[in-house]
């Protein structure tokens, strides 16, 4: 009994910096999303003010690969990716879809846009961060990559970059494209 007593501070300890190494090798920016690898969640969005009076849903992801960017004009690190986003879209590389979360009124985000530029094919009012929350979102700015079936097969935290469009997006994007190509070959031929 005497030996327990010594023994357990010490197993303790050990149990804790298991905990600590395990948590020093994780990449603080990639946060593990339940969603990889499934389905769209089911969301319906008024639009931006000023907007296609259609809004933003789920179904508007079925079809073509495409991005999700989850902003906001209070955002300070959405203001840096934004010039990148402007200039995919100025390349016309991948459709952009929108979900301005959180604004103080309806009429910021819409103002910021005006203000900046739009990069956005379609976007979604989301003032009680209903969508935010089925996405998983815990910041602004967000981006998913969803496949042609509305499956969400990454999530980055953070601005895009030209060195994250460069390493990861674009890759990915194109072996979508490609997976989706070879999918329709499949299915005509």
């Amino acid at each position: 009994m005497n030996r327990l007593v010594f023994l357990l501070p010490l197993l303790v300890l050990l149990v804790i910096g298991g905990y600590l190494a395990v948590g020093l090798t994780l990449d603080p920016k990639k946060l593990p999303s339940m969603l990889e690898g499934g389905p769209v969640p089911a969301f319906n969005l008024a639009p931006l003010e000023g907007r296609d009076a259609r809004g933003f849903s789920n179904e508007d992801l079925l079809g073509e690969v495409s991005l999700v960017n989850v902003f906001g004009s209070w955002c300070v690190a959405c203001r840096v990716e934004h010039p990148f986003l402007m200039k995919i879209k100025e390349n016309d590389w991948v459709p952009i879809h929108a979900i301005d979360w959180r604004e103080p009124d309806r009429t910021a985000g819409p103002d910021w846009l005006r203000r900046f530029g739009d990069p956005y094919t379609l976007a979604g009012d989301d003032p009680r961060s209903k969508a935010a929350i089925a996405f998983g979102v815990t910041g602004a700015p967000e981006t998913f990559v969803v496949d042609p079936q509305g499956i969400i097969r990454y999530k980055h935290v953070g601005p895009v970059t030209q060195q994250v469009w460069d390493d990861t997006l674009a890759p990915l994007i194109e072996h979508l494209r490609a997976e989706a190509a070879n999918k329709s070959k499949g299915e005509g031929g």
